[in-house]
């Protein structure tokens, strides 16, 4: 079963950049798709990116579009998030997931503040 384990988040200024890691421990970490979402208090985890297998397609929504970038390297079994100009309203935990056809996984998170 996949582990999953983020790092990276932190307090940062509006306008700043921050690269998020998610280390996955499962050998068939290539079947996976991975994803990011963002959780704030009383709320559902919304999604913030998502990238195929193969890292070739990725999606995001239209808060985050041209700001973020999702990557993997399935040799290193590493999602990141690259975030750029990052507003108050990306404060949140960012989750890994990961989802297969025979079930889905949860990383525990890592806080993201962005403040002046």
């Amino acid at each position: 079963q996949v582990q999953l384990v983020e790092s990276g988040g932190g307090l940062v200024q509006p306008g700043d950049s921050l690269r998020l890691s998610c280390a996955a421990s499962e050998i068939s970490f290539s079947s996976y798709v991975m994803g990011w979402y963002r959780q704030v208090p009383g709320k559902a985890p919304g999604l913030v990116a998502t990238i195929s297998s193969t890292g070739n397609a990725q999606t995001y929504p239209d808060s985050v579009k041209g700001r973020f970038t999702i990557s993997r390297d399935n040799a290193k079994q590493m999602v990141y998030l690259q975030m750029n100009s990052l507003v108050p309203e990306d404060t949140a935990i960012y989750l890994c997931h990961a989802r297969a056809p025979w079930g889905q996984m949860w990383g525990q998170g890592t806080q993201v503040t962005v403040s002046s």
